[in-house]
């Protein structure tokens, strides 16, 4: 099974490397696809030293991730973040995971949060709990068979909860199953920031989504993840004018 791991972009110079690094030593078969949404620093660069296919796309994680999708060779698409580590036997694992059950149309993997802060041991300990619940995120390494994928409609072109509303259609089509294998992923969408007040913000706008609030009108209200350098340059800028 060819499994293409699609990554989406926007300015991962710092990050990216070490994540192809580890990809590269993955075992089975597999492409690695990184979708760019215009990065300002040396992102490409860094992609294609690291043996990845570039494709450029509209900024926009769920435009991204569907570009990705569209240029992939793979039995089964794997969507991973460009700040995640996977374990070594990933790939075997996926595969394994979708040859031994006819109903699995994809699924996701265990994830722990980097570093010791305190708000990285919370979201490490919530996130069990949340799948209870049957919720699961992008960040936990989502991966589905193509053609499940396609059938579904793939990725809307959302800039938030991209990946819930994928999880919600997948559902329809099968088992979404969860792979006892950890993701490493980085916790820096709170450093520097209020932990409880970005939470806070977090829980808030996924309560408005299941209400039925477009995630096009909730994303003015979500501060990126990942902050461009040339961002903060550029709000500092106007700041001085």
């Amino acid at each position: 099974m060819l499994v293409s791991i699609i990554i989406p972009t926007l300015d991962e110079a710092t990050t990216l490397g070490a994540t192809l690094a580890a990809l590269r030593a993955l075992g089975g078969e597999t492409e690695v696809i990184v979708v760019d949404g215009g990065s300002r620093d040396e992102t490409l660069g860094v992609a294609r030293r690291g043996s990845a296919r570039v494709v450029e796309s509209e900024r926009g994680r769920g435009a991204q991730l569907h570009a990705g999708a569209c240029a992939a060779r793979g039995d089964a698409l794997w969507f991973l973040h460009a700040d995640t580590l996977p374990p070594v036997d990933a790939v075997e694992r996926i595969a394994a995971a979708l040859a031994q059950d006819a109903r699995a149309v994809g699924g996701n993997f265990r994830l722990r949060f980097d570093g010791t802060d305190g708000a990285a041991r919370f979201l490490t300990w919530l996130y069990p709990r949340l799948r209870r619940l049957g919720l699961a995120y992008g960040d936990s390494g989502f991966f589905v068979r193509r053609a499940v994928y396609e059938q579904c409609g793939g990725f809307r072109p959302f800039p938030i909860f991209e990946d819930l509303d994928l999880l919600r259609r997948l559902k329809r089509c099968g088992r979404f199953v969860h792979l006892d294998a950890e993701l490493v992923t980085s916790a820096r969408r709170f450093a520097g920031r209020s932990f409880a007040l970005t939470f806070a913000r977090w829980s808030v706008l996924q309560g408005l989504y299941w209400l039925g609030v477009h995630p096009r009108r909730l994303a003015r209200g979500y501060a990126p993840v990942r902050g461009s350098e040339h961002d903060e340059k550029g709000r500092a800028k106007r700041a001085r004018a």
